[in-house]
């Protein structure tokens, strides 16, 4: 059994005082948070961090303390584990990586968890948004 590993995040911006979150619709005609494999050498926040600015040009601070992890199998014979972590974005100038994504949005929460593809990433996107709150609240 082959086994792969990605790393990403759910990216968000706040603009005038309202928390949008950023999705990225493929060339592949899914829509997805922000991820992609790892490269040897790298650590976790690593590939994240390189793979958010390939894919959208964008400079993120990660929030220490919110990790989530996926598993599924992309193909027979493949296990894949997708480790997610929260980033605030440091503005919401994107430029996209054009061989896989064809565009991304900025989306307030129930638009953005509405237009991804899968039940995971809507459960990544939902922890997020929850532990934000939490993490606001509590300062």
């Amino acid at each position: 059994m082959r086994r792969e590993k990605s790393c990403g995040a759910a990216i968000y911006a706040v603009q005038k005082g309202q928390v949008l979150w950023l999705v990225e619709h493929m060339h592949g005609g899914h829509v997805s948070l922000c991820k992609g494999h790892m490269e040897a050498g790298e650590t976790e926040h690593d590939t994240a961090r390189r793979e958010i600015k390939e894919e959208t040009a964008l400079s993120v601070e990660f929030l220490d303390g919110f990790r989530r992890t996926i598993r599924y199998s992309p193909y027979p014979d493949c296990t894949k584990l997708v480790v997610f972590f929260l980033a605030r974005a440091e503005s919401m100038d994107t430029r996209v990586q054009q061989e896989e994504v064809s565009f991304v949005q900025w989306l307030p929460f129930d638009a953005a968890a509405a237009a991804l593809t899968y039940e995971d990433d809507r459960r990544v996107l939902a922890a997020a948004r929850d532990w934000l709150e939490q993490a606001q609240r509590d300062i």
